[in-house]
């Protein structure tokens, strides 16, 4: 059988929307220099509502998950309870492939953040609290 339409690679976009139950991202994360520390792709936060799931392709990530500090390899997974303060890296030098499961109240947030004009505490700690989550 032939299928009617064929899927597109998912390769930097994202499946889903506002009006799905989740947003699956496929993303990249640069790596970082020989000698140099980890810079975390996001500051740390928490979300009080919504669950979130790195799945790695390629590479390594490194998640910050509450107390601990989780080593994501190729084929593993790390879920991330609402809650529960985290943020993630690539601390290897060879950038990093994963896909990102969240909810589409998460995917606004990042949405959200990449358009604001200007970046700074306030304007952020207001987001976020916007979008039910918490910066920590």
């Amino acid at each position: 059988m032939t299928p009617a339409i064929a899927a597109p690679p998912l390769a930097g976009n994202t499946l889903g929307s506002a009006a799905n139950s989740f947003v699956l991202a496929e993303w990249r994360a640069s790596g970082t220099p020989a000698g140099a520390e980890p810079q975390w792709q996001a500051p740390l936060h928490l979300h009080h509502s919504d669950d979130e799931v790195w799945y790695v392709l390629e590479g390594m990530l490194l998640v910050r998950r509450g107390d601990e500090v989780v080593e994501a390899r190729v084929g593993s997974a790390v879920l991330v309870p609402r809650g529960t303060p985290h943020s993630y890296c690539n601390p290897a030098p060879e950038p990093a492939r994963y896909l990102l499961v969240m909810t589409p109240r998460i995917h606004a947030l990042i949405q959200a953040i990449h358009a604001l004009p200007v970046r700074n505490a306030a304007t952020l700690l207001a987001l976020f609290a916007q979008y039910d989550s918490a910066l920590l």
